[in-house]
């Protein structure tokens, strides 16, 4: 039996903000509501209508256990819409994505509400296992006696927080912070630190030239905090990178001889994306227009230490399964965690035989180094702006594909749209 088509109606998201030291002034949900909620005001058909609501979050705050159902109520779907999450790190986004493929594809659902949120600036401040204990003991003493004999164990030591979006961007079965595992990239395919911030440099541009063209502005809807602040794009983009300028920052990961700096690798962001997918019934039923159809999804596992390889591994098995070639696709979208990985993946599949990735073709208005990658959102991001990019250019086939830490890679074959 043929699998069923699935179709990519609609998408929007919100601007991308980068984390600046402090929380930001948007938890998960209310991002992805933004999103969600513009989304829906366009569309034929109520919130109640959908089958599911799938959402992808790596970090969600303690009050936001499974964000998905929180924002499915939120955006008035109501009580007896199903919701889930999914949590597959940077890859979350793309994972709910492809969740959603397969409920349709398998004839269990119609009308899909998809997508990513993540809030990195609120990633938590944890209590060291030592504190962790300590309280445990205070709080079965009963007498006080007992309580005073706790608090004479109680040391400053105790107080020092173990910093969440430290620990999230670790491996620990390797015991490498994701930034090393670029490093070891770096010195694997003797990519140089210019090339890393020539990289970096571009994808300011590209992204400068996509805000002034519309390519990017018009599928981001616009936000308001509670002060009343709004944000209409994102806003860690620096038009003024330039070799130089990038050439003056240090090395973070590795800081006598390492090559990788907040500069050439992607920001820590708040951003949420949101699509709608549906069948051929569902197209039919609301007359909905449709953004493309996504065809098929791979993932791969590669070693965790080389983790910024996982699109190199992802994309060949998915053009072969499709019985495609490099040069069969016309747009890609590389997530860019950071440049040197971006490279590298390149020059893996230029090795194997793979074939050459046009860079023209390549995250043509810019990537994560200059619009920030929230880890559950980014995936989502992908593919939206890569269906929109497709549709205004005409264009048939599209590769969305990212790295996903722990040592894994995902890629996305998407048609352009069709009624």
């Amino acid at each position: 039996m043929s699998k069923r088509k699935v179709y990519v109606v609609d998408g929007l998201r919100t601007p991308f903000l980068k984390a600046r030291g402090k929380r930001g002034a948007f938890s998960a949900s209310d991002l992805a509501v933004y999103a969600g909620r513009s989304l829906l005001m366009r569309q034929p058909f109520k919130p109640s209508d959908f089958d599911e609501v799938i959402m992808g979050c790596v970090m969600p705050e303690p009050d936001e256990m499974n964000i998905a159902r929180i924002i499915a109520l939120r955006l008035g779907c109501g009580k007896e819409v199903p919701a889930w999450t999914v949590q597959r790190n940077c890859a979350s986004g793309m994972q709910s994505l492809d969740a959603a493929r397969l409920k349709i594809q398998a004839g269990e659902s119609n009308l899909i509400l998809a997508g990513g949120t993540e809030v990195m600036s609120r990633a938590p401040l944890l209590l060291s296992h030592a504190m962790t204990d300590w309280l445990g003991d205070f709080q079965r003493s009963k007498t006080l006696s007992q309580k005073l004999s706790a608090l004479v164990k109680l040391r400053p030591s105790f107080f020092a927080p173990i910093i969440g979006i430290i620990k999230g961007l670790s491996d620990s079965v390797v015991g490498l912070s994701m930034g090393q595992t670029a490093e070891n990239l770096a010195y694997k395919y003797h990519i140089n630190r210019e090339e890393m911030d020539g990289f970096a440099v571009e994808s300011h541009l590209k992204v400068v030239s996509g805000m002034e063209s519309r390519g990017l502005q018009d599928e981001i809807v616009s936000i308001v905090d509670k002060q009343g602040h709004v944000y209409t794009e994102d806003d860690g983009v620096r038009s003024d990178s330039t070799l130089e300028s990038l050439g003056k920052l240090r090395p973070v990961f590795d800081r006598k001889f390492g090559m990788v700096t907040a500069g050439n690798s992607a920001q820590i962001t708040d951003g949420a994306a949101m699509l709608i997918l549906a069948s051929a019934q569902a197209v039919r039923k609301y007359k909905l227009p449709v953004l493309g159809t996504l065809d098929d999804v791979h993932w791969a596992g590669v070693a965790p230490e080389h983790m910024g390889l996982g699109p190199a591994y992802a994309i060949p098995p998915l053009l072969a399964r499709n019985k495609l070639g490099v040069g069969d696709i016309d747009a890609w979208e590389i997530n860019e965690a950071f440049a040197v990985q971006v490279l590298a993946c390149l020059q893996d599949m230029k090795d194997k035989g793979v074939g050459n990735i046009p860079l023209d073709k390549l995250n043509r208005e810019g990537g994560a180094i200059a619009i920030g990658h929230p880890v559950g959102a980014s995936g989502a991001r992908i593919v939206l702006h890569l269906l929109n990019s497709m549709q205004r250019n005409g264009e048939k086939r599209g590769v969305a594909s990212l790295c996903i830490g722990g040592g894994q890679g995902g890629a996305v074959l998407l048609s352009g749209g069709e009624s």
